[in-house]
């Protein structure tokens, strides 16, 4: 576990030594902030024109607010994500410095370990800076946080799972802006396996949407956390990270 937390430290410290977290960080605050004041202007008018037309219903803000936000950092993490997960390896390969960490006395599960749950620590930073808009809401208002609570959780099991491939594929190229934008293209293909149910109902099109990462996300997002959401997660966390360290072992022989 040491060295996991030593290899997990310095990851985070790369991110924070370069503009790179910074402007993550910023970009994502930016366009969750845009969604915040959009949902909370609509949420305002809507009750607004409510009142006016003497048909006043109740309004909850974690329908009309909290769950297209969180909805809406779920999109936006599937653009940044790719961002942190593209050097985790990509970077040693085209420094030279794979050969020393290979041949350090640390086994590659570790390596793997620390590395992913850097950039797990990264993201959660960005995830961060979106908690503060919502806490603006608890402070004027009273929505019920467990829907909150169910909805960062899937949010954080969709970053892992996406952190987990962007890590496997980083460890197949040298070029950062390769390894991104193959984690991106894969995860937006991930992404969009949902819409394959709306057109037909077979049962080879209800298995293809299952593996969609957005057909599991939309429970938590609504407070529900279900058994088979979680075991989905974390299988593509396990497989994901599996699979490189198989990529490491290869590394390994061809060295």
């Amino acid at each position: 576990m040491r060295n996991i937390g030593t290899i997990c430290g310095k990851e985070l410290k790369a991110y924070f030594a370069s503009p790179v977290a910074y402007l993550l960080m910023g970009l994502f605050g930016l366009v969750f902030g845009f969604f915040f004041y959009s949902a909370a202007q609509f949420f305002v008018n809507a009750g607004v024109q409510s009142q006016m037309s003497g048909q006043e219903q109740p309004m909850s803000v974690n329908e009309w607010v909290i769950a297209p936000l969180l909805n809406n950092a779920s999109v936006v993490g599937l653009f940044l994500i790719p961002l942190i997960s593209m050097r985790l390896f990509a970077e040693e390969k085209r420094s030279g410095t794979i050969e020393l960490l290979m041949t350090s006395p640390i086994s590659d599960w570790e390596i793997i370990l620390g590395k992913w749950l850097g950039a797990m620590g990264m993201y959660l930073c960005m995830l961060a800076i979106s908690a503060l808009d919502i806490a603006l809401l608890f402070a004027w208002s009273h929505p019920d946080w467990r829907p909150v609570a169910t909805g960062y959780l899937g949010l954080i099991l969709q970053g892992g799972t996406i952190l987990a491939i962007g890590t496997f594929i980083s460890t197949t190229t040298k070029n950062q802006i390769i390894a991104g934008a193959s984690t991106f293209s894969i995860c937006l293909l991930l992404w969009v396996l949902s819409w394959v149910s709306s057109y037909n109902q077979a049962g080879w099109a209800q298995a293809i949407a299952y593996c969609s990462i957005l057909t599991h996300f939309e429970p938590f997002s609504r407070g529900i956390v279900e058994t088979k959401d979680l075991i989905f997660y974390f299988s593509a966390i396990f497989l994901a990270l599996f699979m490189t360290s198989r990529s490491l072992d290869s590394l390994r022989w061809r060295a």
